[in-house]
């Protein structure tokens, strides 16, 4: 087995400083990745969708919660299955407090192709609390599959924007692109709206739905007023 070599604390530390010179490059150039992303087109969502849910029936618009942007976990979970992918479970394990994507105007919704009969015993088994939905009946992961002549069990995340009564797709990343997402940075990295830091690229876009760039702080999970 190949371990890393022992060396002084003098020459780990200019090893590390050598290393923290790329490490920022790529947070810079992530940084404009997100800003390339947060300019891409979007397309409206025009089929009326209709989901069930822990509170019954629930339409596209509905999975907001009156927000204006919307982050949808694509689950793994056949109709015929009895337990959701394990992959997308590890995933869905390490999902934040949805508090902090709530009070950057964002939701979170899991959307499953199994009948949400199976999909009840299998959340409460696993403890989560994230709203959970089921697409059964519809062709609801077609409209985000980049590859659309398809339709196949395949996890993914999509983001959706909300302008009045109408919902727009901006953006979707599947399979490895997953590698890295769970946290509330990571997942407003993907939207349209980014983190809505006055530093972020476009500029004001964040103001137009009424939540000026930077304006809610970082706060205790319970201390946020939605």
């Amino acid at each position: 087995m190949s371990l890393p070599e022992v060396v002084s604390r003098a020459e780990w530390r200019a090893a590390r400083e050598e290393l923290l010179v790329r490490e920022k490059a790529v947070t810079r150039a992530r940084d404009a990745l997100n800003a390339e992303r947060r300019g891409l087109p979007m397309v409206e969502i025009g089929e009326e969708y209709v989901f069930e849910g822990g509170d019954g029936k629930a339409t596209l618009a509905d999975l907001f919660e009156e927000r204006h942007q919307l982050v949808v976990h694509h689950f793994m979970f056949a109709p015929e299955w009895n337990a959701g992918c394990r992959s997308c479970s590890a995933f869905l394990d390490q999902v934040g407090h949805l508090a902090h994507l709530k009070a950057r105007d964002t939701s979170f919704a899991v959307v499953s192709r199994a009948p949400f009969t199976r999909i009840l015993p299998f959340k409460a088994r696993m403890g989560w609390t994230a709203p959970w939905y089921s697409s059964y009946g519809s062709d609801f992961n077609r409209v985000t599959l980049e590859r659309e002549a398809e339709l196949v069990e395949r996890p993914g995340v999509s983001c959706f924007l909300r302008e009045g009564d109408r919902v727009f797709h901006t953006y979707s990343t599947y399979e490895r692109g997953l590698d890295g997402l769970g946290s509330t940075t990571g997942f407003l990295d993907l939207t349209a709206l980014g983190r809505q830091e006055a530093w972020e690229e476009p500029k004001g876009r964040a103001s137009c739905f009424g939540a000026p760039a930077g304006s809610e702080p970082v706060r205790y999970h319970d201390e946020y007023e939605f």
